[in-house]
């Protein structure tokens, strides 16, 4: 008898589990399908539910938008919480870590074969993607892939681009470029196609997966660096005994904090035009 009221209190709990995991599915279809059907016109790749009850993230790409489902209505902005910390910086930028597995790496420009990696989003007319080139220069312990997502504003740097992807020798042509010395404008500009097709290969890679100024980071495939941030970047570069436990350390290294100020090594945007 024992046995027997045994096998029922189990078989309750499992059917209970059940039916807590098919509510829970259902739950989660049932916020994706009223934001399909209030706007069919807008493509996602995964919604989940923000701190704030009804209110869900709505993310494509590096980009996250919000969607309150009692009203049908969107927000575009930024949450932050009672601390000033933005939770939409946070969230993109795990976001965009999280698609470092989906950068093809081969389309990149290699340079050493350190046993670090460092994976870079540059413009050769940035000044703070120079200067963290320089730094980078002299650590001889990375590997480094190069993408290029050059800023509408800087006219040149596409050409310079260009003129890198066509050298025979891209990490020297690249070296040139990050240091000025094409910056009087008596280099051959290159017009293959395969090189105007790479670059635009780059802008695109960097768009899916978020990127929106220059220079950008990721480093060792799990932290994100914004900005010429050495401190941050050295922290990054540390084995994983060597780094503080400190939570600015780790993950994002630098975060919007509301103020409209430019701060030394805060990385260049595209304006919101496009521009």
């Amino acid at each position: 008898m024992k046995k027997k009221f045994a096998f029922l209190y189990m078989a309750t709990i499992a059917i209970g589990l059940s039916l807590l995991t098919v509510t829970a599915g259902l739950s989660a279809e049932a916020y994706e399908e009223t934001f399909k059907k209030a706007y069919p016109q807008i493509p996602f790749d995964s919604m989940r539910p923000t701190p704030v009850k009804g209110l869900y993230e709505v993310s494509k790409g590096g980009d996250i938008i919000y969607f309150f489902e009692e009203k049908g209505l969107l927000f575009v902005g930024e949450i932050l919480d009672r601390t000033g910390r933005n939770l939409t910086e946070d969230r993109k930028s795990e976001i965009l870590v999280a698609n470092v597995k989906k950068i093809p790496l081969d389309k990149a420009i290699k340079i050493g074969n350190g046993k670090q990696t460092v994976i870079e989003f540059t413009d050769p007319d940035c000044p703070y993607c120079r200067r963290a080139a320089s730094y980078f220069e002299s650590r001889k312990d990375l590997t480094r892939y190069v993408f290029f997502f050059p800023l509408p504003s800087h006219k040149d740097a596409d050409n310079k681009i260009k003129y890198v992807f066509c050298s025979s020798d891209r990490a020297k042509a690249y070296d040139e470029a990050m240091k000025g010395k094409l910056d009087t404008q008596k280099y051959t500009v290159c017009k293959k196609q395969e090189a105007a097709d790479l670059l635009n290969a780059h802008k695109q890679i960097g768009g899916q997966i978020g990127v929106n100024g220059t220079p950008m980071f990721i480093i060792n495939g799990k932290d994100l660096v914004i900005g010429a941030n050495f401190p941050a970047i050295e922290a990054a570069l540390r084995t994983d005994d060597e780094k503080a436990a400190t939570p600015d350390q780790k993950g994002v290294s630098e975060r919007k904090t509301g103020s409209t100020e430019k701060k030394a090594g805060e990385p260049e945007k595209k304006a919101p035009d496009g521009k």
